[in-house]
């Protein structure tokens, strides 16, 4: 366990507040797009219904969920706060760099996205980080 709490699945119980409640509203989600059966799709909605912007990114750039997709992180024209990332655990990393880049307070990695050396690339970058944990979940339990 390092000191953010983490031991393979977790993330503090701090850490996931400050970024639900405190690293702003604006949530890229990376993988988002209008296919209804996906994850991604019932995540953004939730994170919707508590008030935050969603940004869908996705090679296709569809609009979801009333909101106008782009194909990357770089095309969004303003800020982002958090990169909520459901990708393949293998990509997962890059798209922790692109948030680095970007300018993002914070990165989630979805339930089953785990990248260690991504996790410690981004919190060494003094962005918030939680890995294998679900927003949509975690939002709820906040009261």
């Amino acid at each position: 366990m390092n000191e953010d709490g983490y031991a393979g699945g977790y993330a503090a119980a701090e850490t996931i507040r400050r970024i639900l409640t405190s690293s702003g509203d604006t949530w890229a989600v990376v993988g988002l797009s209008g296919n209804e059966r996906r994850a991604a799709y019932g995540v953004a909605r939730v994170l919707q219904r508590y008030g935050k912007r969603i940004v869908p990114v996705h090679p296709k750039a569809e609009t979801v969920h009333g909101e106008q997709g782009y194909a990357s992180l770089a095309d969004i024209p303003f800020p982002v706060h958090v990169v909520d990332v459901f990708v393949n655990s293998d990509l997962a990393g890059g798209v922790a760099d692109e948030a680095v880049a970007v300018g993002a307070k914070a990165v989630w990695f979805q339930l089953g996205v785990i990248d260690e050396a991504a996790y410690e690339r981004t919190r060494a970058a003094g962005l918030d980080m939680v890995m294998d944990r679900c927003p949509a979940i975690e939002i709820p339990r906040l009261g």
